[in-house]
């Protein structure tokens, strides 16, 4: 009879726990079980013999010789993928150090993952104390544990789960080997730790666009940090994504007081503007803030003569008819909004999309995320700004979302925030648009960071996650739409590496810098912090050194991997901002 799910064990002593797993496990579990020992000196150990018996009477493979760290190499295992890895206590023997363990795990792991099938798992189970994990009761210094997070990493593989080991499960279990004897570990408080294949990380690659702007068709490269945030579709109709879902239970809970309409107009991600439109739509950005994009091609579609003129290349053409922009913020859209044909006082017409802004890398803020666009007019005396204030913290101050109100002039805007970003949200009375609209009435535009207020609601550690590619972030979302979330990688290590330079401060602009390090790093480093800063005294020049903080919330990063993405920035700094490394 064929076997639904195989599972190898290695490094086992007398059997005791493959003969009892092997029972526990049903007949649809093929168990081969294996140890490092030759079969005479395995027969050696109390209840070997019994225990291997016990094993072969259920169709079991009992194989002897076998070494854990080159599982490929052996004649009987390298024809065979397995669901299930499980190493208990692996040890080096005798009084050996944790250097040497830690040694042991990276080439177990990377010998296991040879012979597991692409959805199988790793089960490793150390002693209280030993892994390094948070879990483990007393935890102990890191330098002091065996890392076994950080092992796995160099093979790929993440943490995804820990459980208590009970060995009352294991019916005749008796642990052995420690310190190559026929004496057991101590069990008391040990772990089994669960290990899956992570994605690897990919590196970025700059995408031709081509985007329409009225009767212009304009062609560009986007940038390579923002490669990994175009063309998800997390707000269609098909998508399960988190935000979509906080998009659609704040617009439920906005209907029951207010009409609301969703506009289906299909805003362009790159906008046609002047320096200034960003500041003077958006007061929360500046000129810097934004993706200035160079075309490399612009096409002019005639409509009178159905026909598609070219506009010569960027090499050829003096000048283009305007600058072009990655869309900042919905609010550029607010005119184009008001003159719909559809647009009615009393309403609120929602409008939502992807949105670019140019960010220093932190745990808290994104250079893209799906923002929600609300505009309506309503009288002024209902006092529109704080009917909204009220119903939002209604909604949302359990998530820890707090409301500041600000004036200047005629302006009345209220803040939202959280204790990780501020500002993430505003309501807004926008006085030069309601004055050419209709008296009495003011317009009020609510601006909401969408991915910032899901990391809130789900209880999402990392914004960076909302993007990750793993299909077992949204399938948590699919088995439980509005629980919280449950990450799929655990207590991810994390790496400091500091770079300096000396920089130009007349030409030097810090975002090119943190853009360059999400390119360089694959989007692995999670904060940037500037440590030191001088300035010569006579030549002018400034030295810089920042801190990055390389880890990753969906993917295995070995020290290895933090330390080659490191020297990619390293060479590719004086390429690209013209800084001469220390």
């Amino acid at each position: 009879m064929s076997k639904t799910r195989e599972v190898l064990l290695v490094g086992e002593g007398n059997f005791s726990f493959s003969a009892a797993l092997s029972e526990n496990a049903g007949d649809d579990v093929g168990v081969t079980a294996t140890c490092f020992q030759s079969e005479n000196q395995t027969y050696r150990q109390e209840g070997a013999v019994l225990n291997i018996q016990r094993l072969r009477e259920r169709g079991s493979v009992v194989l002897f010789e076998v070494d854990c760290t080159c599982l490929k190499e052996h004649e009987t295992i390298q024809h065979h993928l397995f669901d299930c890895v499980i190493f208990n206590f692996p040890h080096c023997g005798r009084k050996s150090g944790v250097k040497k363990n830690r040694i042991l795990l990276v080439k177990f792991f990377q010998s296991a993952v040879a012979v597991l099938k692409d959805n199988g798992e790793v089960h490793i189970t150390l002693c209280n104390g030993q892994g390094g994990t948070p879990c483990d009761s007393p935890m102990r210094e890191w330098h002091n544990s065996w890392q076994v997070v950080a092992m796995a990493a160099e093979a790929g593989l993440i943490l995804s789960e820990i459980r208590p080991f009970d060995c009352e499960t294991y019916q005749g279990y008796r642990c052995t080997g420690y310190r190559s004897q026929d004496k057991g570990f101590h069990v008391e408080g040990a772990l089994t730790h669960i290990f899956t294949r992570s994605l690897p990380h990919t590196v970025p690659e700059k995408l031709k666009m081509e985007k329409t702007i009225g009767k212009e068709t304009v062609c560009f490269e986007l940038p390579a940090e923002l490669c990994n945030y175009m063309n998800r579709d997390f707000l269609g109709q098909q998508s399960h994504h988190p935000v979509k879902t906080v998009q659609e239970q704040l617009l439920r809970e906005l209907k029951s007081i207010w009409p609301v309409c969703t506009m289906n107009e299909d805003f362009p991600e790159l906008v046609s503007c002047l320096p200034e439109t960003p500041e003077a739509c958006d007061s929360t950005l500046t000129h810097s803030d934004v993706y200035w994009i160079k075309p490399t091609d612009i096409y002019i579609f005639d409509q009178s003569e159905n026909e598609q003129n070219d506009c010569e290349s960027m090499d050829d053409q003096q000048s283009f008819t305007g600058s072009y922009a990655l869309r900042p913020s919905l609010l550029l859209h607010v005119q184009e909004i008001t003159q719909n044909e559809d647009f009615s006082p009393g309403t609120l017409h929602a409008v939502s999309g992807l949105v670019f802004q140019r960010v220093p890398i932190s745990p808290s803020r994104s250079p893209a995320f799906h923002q929600l666009l609300l505009v309506g007019m309503f009288p002024a005396e209902s006092h529109p700004v704080q009917c909204f204030q009220d119903c939002l913290e209604s909604l949302l101050s359990s998530y820890g979302v707090s409301f500041e109100e600000a004036q200047t002039g005629l302006d009345q805007q209220v803040w939202m925030n959280s204790k990780m970003l501020s500002k993430f949200g505003r309501i807004a009375y926008l006085p030069s648009f309601s004055s050419a609209l209709d008296e009495g009435l003011q317009l009020i535009a609510v601006s909401i960071n969408l991915d910032h207020l899901a990391t809130l609601i789900f209880g999402i550690s990392d914004w960076r996650l909302l993007w990750s590619a793993d299909p077992r972030f949204l399938k948590h979302f699919d088995l439980n739409p509005l629980g919280p979330f449950s990450p799929f990688s655990l207590y991810s290590p994390s790496y400091l590496h500091d770079i300096s330079f000396w920089m130009e401060p007349e030409s030097y602009d810090e975002l090119d810098f943190h853009a360059l390090v999400r390119e360089a790093s694959c989007g692995a480093v999670k904060n940037v912090v500037l440590v030191d800063r001088f300035r010569h005294p006579h030549m002018g020049h400034a030295s810089l050194c920042y801190r990055l903080t390389y880890q990753s919330p969906d993917r295995a990063l070995s020290h290895s991997q933090a330390l080659g993405l490191q020297n990619q920035l390293r060479r590719l700094l004086p390429l690209r901002l013209q800084v001469t490394l220390r």
